[in-house]
């Protein structure tokens, strides 16, 4: 396959080459990711090992079920067979709950003594002493926009309900020793951007601090998930943009502190979002928010309320999405309960509202949510937010024209979406519409 034709992914996953790097030596391993290539059922192997997100969960099947009937044993893991690991053993002939670390040797060894289980658990959370580096030359050449992924924890100190994270890892925050870390950075090309794959790198200060610390000299730039916690710890901040620190993906979620109390996101407070901001932003930190619309909080007011909010604060980058009640997290518990999820066709979980939201229709809630996204992306956003005198002025502008296109794209097909045109709740509200435009 040629580099033209073949697709482009904005990061490797660590997962299947972290696997890779336990597996004993004396084993051929290979890679393929199916966001950058196909996959080649006719190749000659001997065991296959697939992990699975929710939404990929339907695809991960179809791929067990075809070689499981050419006769090839196959190993299901990641975060959707972890939480239904009886549904993931239907197309698998074992499914590891949990990490890889302290399982995948015995599963190698069991396969090769032909016994394998149906199912492999932690017994408790492995250390993160001495893990071995990922097999990046696995990763396919040319197929994506950033090589150099690394992950430095595990988990999150926060239990939102619609996070798998907690689930998955346990309600544990872990850390791995800086040292290894820094020898692991110094495999790569560190010249180029590093992207921290943590789910909340500061969610230790202590152990932020210190990494951030032992970061300077090597003049890196980064990007990471943080929490709002970043900016109310003055030393922690300074030495996250002494280290180089371009971007934080950071989530706010909603600006409705009843939903943030619904989600148990104690850490989030409304009022202190615009300091901050303000304060990352003082230190030459860009941030790319996240917002959740259509929480049970939420009425068609949502939509402006949230995009002018992003846009009088200048986030240079946000995502805006719908509750996604994915299986193990406390949301999908409740709405499930409730009688509110209304499919479990896990292909159509982040690509459609599988749930009934509470204060507006689906039908509103994905037409207020692609207006929301075109609004954010359209080109006076765009130069309003940015300007061109931002410090990290080019990939900021390419990130966003990116997103502009895409959605673009999208409400070809959608025409609806371009026609819907959200409520203002009063005369202050249309106001505050001029006044932010």
């Amino acid at each position: 396959m040629s580099f033209l034709n073949r697709k482009k992914a904005p990061g490797p996953h660590l997962g299947l080459s972290m696997v890779a790097a336990l597996t004993p030596p004396e084993v051929e391993v290979s890679l393929t990711d199916e966001n950058v290539t196909a996959i080649d059922f006719q190749k000659e192997i001997d065991l296959v090992g697939i992990t699975a997100l929710t939404i990929t969960a339907k695809r991960a099947y179809e791929i067990a079920d075809t070689f499981r009937a050419k006769g090839v044993k196959v190993i299901l893991g990641g975060s959707h067979p972890s939480a239904l690991p009886k549904e993931a053993s239907q197309h698998a002939d074992a499914v590891v709950i949990g990490e890889a670390e302290g399982i995948w040797e015995n599963v190698i060894e069991d396969f090769n003594a032909n016994k394998l289980q149906r199912i492999y658990s932690q017994c408790k959370q492995p250390s993160l002493l001495n893990l071995p580096i990922p097999r990046r030359d696995l990763f396919t050449n040319g197929a994506y926009y950033f090589r150099n992924t690394i992950s430095t924890t595990r988990g999150c100190p926060h239990a939102c309900s619609f996070c798998s994270v907690t689930s998955f890892f346990g309600h544990t925050y872990r850390c791995r020793p800086v040292e290894e870390i820094l020898k692991e950075i110094e495999t790569m090309n560190y010249k180029k951007l590093i992207c921290f794959v943590d789910d909340n790198i500061v969610g230790k200060p202590k152990f932020a601090k210190e990494l951030f610390r032992a970061l300077v000299s090597y003049k890196l730039k980064w990007i990471a998930q943080a929490s709002v916690t970043i900016a109310r710890d003055d030393e922690l901040l300074k030495l996250a943009a002494a280290s180089g620190c371009m971007s934080l993906l950071i989530g706010f979620e909603t600006l409705s502190q009843d939903n943030l109390a619904a989600m148990g996101k104690k850490v989030n407070v409304v009022d202190e979002y615009e300091k901050v901001i303000r304060k990352i932003h003082s230190h030459g930190i860009a941030i790319h928010g996240f917002f959740i619309l259509g929480l049970d909080e939420d009425d068609e007011y949502v939509f402006e309320r949230t995009v002018r909010f992003a846009q009088k604060m200048k986030l240079e980058s946000a995502q805006f999405a719908w509750p996604v009640p994915y299986p193990g997290t406390a949301l999908y518990e409740s709405l499930d309960k409730a009688g509110r999820i209304v499919t479990k066709d896990w292909s159509q979980y982040e690509s459609s509202i599988v749930f009934k939201p509470k204060l507006m229709s689906r039908e509103i809630l994905q037409k207020g949510h692609d207006w929301v996204w075109c609004e954010f992306y359209s080109l006076p956003s765009i130069w309003r937010r940015l300007g061109i005198t931002h410090r990290y002025l080019l990939p900021l502008w390419v990130l966003n024209l990116y997103y502009r296109s895409f959605w673009r794209r999208k409400l070809r097909v959608n025409r609806d979406s371009n026609k819907f045109k959200p409520p203002t709740s009063s005369l202050s509200n249309i106001r505050t519409w001029f006044r932010l435009n």
